[in-house]
């Protein structure tokens, strides 16, 4: 599966239907199950960091445009 990770972030930024708030909350989340993930001493799943990294872009973003 290839993530574009660029792609998918401009998207979600330019999302008039998503709020900071909302792009704030999912980062926040993420990480909070990133932590219980890495405290439990368990592989972390590719597949949320790349969530991350879009979530982090997106908000960046949002905060230029």
């Amino acid at each position: 599966m290839k993530v574009d990770v660029k792609q998918m972030s401009e998207r979600l930024a330019r999302d008039p239907k998503i709020s900071d708030y909302d792009v704030w909350r999912a980062l926040k989340s993420l990480d909070n199950a990133l932590y219980e993930i890495n405290h439990r001493q368990r592989p972390i799943p590719i597949d949320l960091v790349f969530a991350r990294a879009i979530l982090r872009r997106a908000q960046e973003a949002r905060q230029h445009l």
